[in-house]
């Protein structure tokens, strides 16, 4: 994170002082309900036969094909060896066309070269001319970033549009967030609602179950090792001490292994056969965990027959020995009347009733369920209310869908789309498609920035804060490096810095309050854009909305010099000592600032004033000498041996100081 004003402060009293860093971390988002959105007497409920309320729908089967959860799915483009990989070889033409061109593009920003690309687009771009609907939407990407072809808004729109028409669920991804910048929440509503519903179906029924871990791969401008250490699958010391463990029969670690496996945690891939095998293994242990897992195994069939009396099985060993999530899964086969005698909504309020008052955030949710349908019990609509939001709060993803309908419908909530767009965008971003995130990943961690890039930038496009951010710090960290493709060959630095800009500007909007401090820089230093100091200190207010204290000591930086905001030392004074409030580790840089200001009150036309003020003029001379001088090799090493031969001149010269020999005392003077 850039700090030179604060080292230009530092600079007016101490030149040669370093300063202390200031922390930065996102803050995560928070469901607030208030009385104001709640109805005093709801005046419209959920009809018992509505299709809409279904949440008891069958979990379609593990191996379901993913291109029935989503249509335009990149995974026959990596997957080569999936059962996806049949579509390689179709009976259209375009299809073919589509696949080889992508694959060709990945291929090409992952080796850099520019006429591949330019070859690999144009043959996405005649299958999309042919009416293919995938094939659009990876051109609408292109013509959306910049890649290949002229940037253009509109084109990129146009192209979404007609592939989001035909049933491309990353396209309706781009049109709904486009919708959402631009607060149009009716179109946006409409576009996240179906697609968090494909979501939340993708949770029973798909390869990769709703245990996401997005990685951000950067901690300010600095690469995030801690995440990426535990993103390295198999290669991670901490997989293979739990996997070493795990064989030595520690049941703990046998269990550790079936949820990596099963959800693919840690950079492993899903492997369902795996999984049983060590859920299997430390059931034999008597692992309740591992019970309730192989308990929705079966029940999903993921990885072997469907078998709901062996689900039934399994639950009700796990619920003996007091897991008391387990109950949920019981409730839910009585609902549905799966591997018991018939259904029974007595049986099911009674389990899913066990699991809420123990705290299991499905056992709320189960509950509004039933209290909002009125299955076994009085129809509550308030009460389903309260029991979704608590299921929420608690991060389960269902409630939150749940409460993103009851807000659209204004059902128990007074109508508000813009909170049932946010709470859509939230499920849905846990939909199928962001297995982007994975592959992208994968790709950094093998060292593939361009193949990196590419697919961060295909999920910036689809609203996910972090590829955003992702995406920009890669541009920024590695530069030419980055493999950065522009309308035509590499990216100029004017293209690359303007996309920088343009995506971290995006993460600020979602909350992203560093990206926020990193477009007030841009303005400020005049970093791919032209300078503007009124501009830096918009950006530099939202990331102060967001209590950042590197904003807010800009802020006050900038009103006591007077640039882009009123000169005011009265704001100024304010401004750093919240930065102190929210960051004690500011303490030197706001003292010295405090003092700076101090001179500049007392003594206005003071030379001292003049010294400081000339400060940001004579500085970046001094880095500038410091980094081509001082920092290069050669001349390090020489002031270094000379550092040494000084101080070994002085070490001796205190030596012999310290050898002569001392007076003689007087006689009869004490020993």
């Amino acid at each position: 994170m850039p700090r030179r004003r604060w080292t230009l402060s530092a600079l007016s009293l101490l030149l040669l002082l370093g300063l202390l860093p200031i922390t930065s971390s996102l803050r995560p988002f928070v469901l607030v309900i208030t009385k104001d959105d709640l109805k005093d007497s709801p005046d419209s409920e959920p009809p018992d036969d509505s299709p809409d309320w279904d949440d008891f729908d069958d979990p379609g089967s593990a191996s379901d094909d993913d291109e029935d959860r989503d249509p335009g799915s990149w995974r026959p483009v990596f997957e080569t060896s999936s059962s996806s990989s049949n579509s390689s070889s179709s009976d259209d033409p375009r299809e073919d066309l589509y696949i080889s061109g992508m694959r060709a593009m990945i291929s090409a920003a992952s080796s850099g070269d520019p006429d591949a690309l330019d070859s690999a687009s144009s043959d996405i771009e005649a299958a999309a001319s042919a009416g293919h609907r995938h094939a659009q939407s990876a051109l609408a990407f292109l013509f959306g970033t910049g890649l290949a072809r002229p940037q253009s808004r509109p084109r990129s729109f146009l192209y979404h549009h007609f592939a989001a028409e035909a049933g491309n669920m990353q396209s309706k991804m781009v049109l709904a967030y486009t919708y959402f910048r631009q607060d149009l929440y009716d179109k946006a509503v409409a576009l996240y609602a179906e697609l968090a519903e494909a979501a939340v179906a993708s949770f029973l029924i798909s390869k990769e179950p709703p245990v996401i871990e997005p990685v951000r791969i950067h901690s300010g401008t600095e690469e995030n090792k801690e995440a990426l250490r535990k993103s390295r699958g198999e290669d991670d010391e901490g997989v293979q001490i739990t996997e070493y463990q795990a064989h030595k029969g520690n049941a703990a670690a046998m269990y550790a292994m079936g949820v990596l496996y099963y959800y693919g945690l840690r950079g492993l891939r899903p492997d369902y056969a795996k999984a049983v095998y060590w859920f299997s293994k430390a059931v034999e242990k008597r692992d309740p965990r591992a019970m309730e897992l192989l308990g929705e195994i079966y029940a999903r069939g993921a990885g072997v027959e469907r078998n709901y009396t062996k689900a039934f099985e399994w639950l009700t060993l796990a619920s003996r020995q007091q897991y008391y999530s387990a109950y949920n899964g019981l409730g839910y086969l009585y609902v549905k009347g799966y591997g018991v005698e018939k259904k029974n909504f007595t049986k099911a309020r009674e389990y899913f009733e066990k699991a809420a008052e123990n705290k299991e955030p499905g056992g709320h949710y189960n509950l509004g369920v039933l209290y909002l349908k009125g299955m076994g019990v009085k129809k509550d609509v308030t009460l389903a209310c309260k029991l979704f939001l608590t299921a929420a709060n608690a991060g389960q993803p269902k409630a939150l869908y749940q409460v993103a309908k009851l807000f659209q419908k204004g059902i128990g909530f007074k109508k508000n789309l813009q909170m049932a767009t946010l709470l859509y965008k939230t499920v849905a971003e846990r939909g199928p498609w962001s297995s982007l995130s994975r592959w992208a990943l994968e790709s950094y961690l093998k060292g593939d920035v361009g193949k990196a890039l590419f697919l961060y930038s295909r999920m910036a496009e689809l609203g996910y804060e972090v590829a955003q951010s992702n995406a920009a710090w890669l541009l920024d960290k590695y530069g030419e490096q980055s493999m950065c493709m522009g309308e035509s060959g590499f990216c100029t630095d004017t293209e690359r810095h303007l996309r920088a800009h343009s995506l971290w500007w995006q993460a600020s909007e979602q909350g992203n309050e560093h990206a926020a401090l990193l477009i007030g820089d841009a303005y400020y230093y005049g970093r791919g854009t032209e300078r503007d100091y009124e501009r830096a200190a918009e950006a530099y207010m939202h990331a102060q909305s967001q209590s950042n204290a590197q904003a807010m000591f800009n802020l006050g930086y900038m009103h006591e010099h007077g640039q882009g905001l009123p000169l005011d030392l009265h704001l100024a004074k304010r401004y750093y000592d919240q930065a102190l409030e929210i960051d004690p580790a500011a303490k030197l840089p706001v003292t010295l600032a405090l003092t700076s200001l101090w001179i500049r009150k007392n003594h206005a036309d003071s030379l001292l004033v003049k010294l400081i003020d000339s400060l940001p003029e004579i500085f970046p001379r001094i880095e500038a000498w410091v980094e081509e001088v001082l920092m290069d090799e050669g001349n390090a090493t020489i002031l270094t041996l000379f550092a040494c031969l000084l101080a070994v001149l002085y070490l001796r010269e205190r030596q012999r100081r310290h050898a002569v020999v001392h007076p003689l005392q007087p006689d009869g003077a004490p020993n």
